[in-house]
């Protein structure tokens, strides 16, 4: 217990806070909400090993407000929407890096022109039958009015170039 005032646990529990109260060093007098989102959601037991209290008080704060903002699904739904998130932030990084080897692509196949048949067989025989060059080669001779990438699994937009 700091100073005189009871710590969040023992006020909201409305005991009285005595000198060694096992709640005192993770719920401060002045974060009383903390405790009461816990409780609410998990009760108050005091069975951990005094080592492992801090981080079980920190991941039960998180899940507890996680329960509240999402009462199905908690702290599952948010990590669910990260990964989401980074799923779809990948395939937009794939599809840049693509676009970034087609130019490179393009203006090699632009400044050697004369010898392109030359440099399509060599460059076929580096990469194996139905590799990822077979897709960036169709993109080297696009016209103007294909310059549509569709996505690949069909789940999003077209990227227009």
């Amino acid at each position: 217990m700091g100073g005189n005032s009871p710590c969040a646990s023992c006020k909201l529990l409305r005991r009285r806070c005595v000198a060694d109260c096992i709640f005192a060093p993770y719920f401060p007098p002045d974060e009383p909400q903390r405790f009461a989102i816990v409780h609410r959601i998990f009760g108050a037991s005091n069975e951990l090993p005094v080592h492992h209290r801090a981080n079980a008080v920190a991941s039960l704060a998180y899940e507890a407000e996680a329960r509240i903002k999402d009462p199905v699904y908690g702290c599952v739904g948010a990590i669910t929407n990260l990964q989401n998130q980074i799923s779809q932030l990948q395939m937009q990084l794939a599809v840049v890096q693509a676009e970034i080897v087609c130019i490179q692509m393009q203006q090699q196949s632009s400044a050697t022109l004369p010898f392109e048949t030359e440099i399509a067989e060599k460059q076929s025989d580096s990469f194996p039958a139905g590799s990822d060059y077979d897709l960036l080669q169709q993109y080297l001779y696009f016209s103007s009015s294909d310059n549509v990438i569709q996505d690949p699994l069909g789940e999003g937009e077209s990227l227009s170039i």
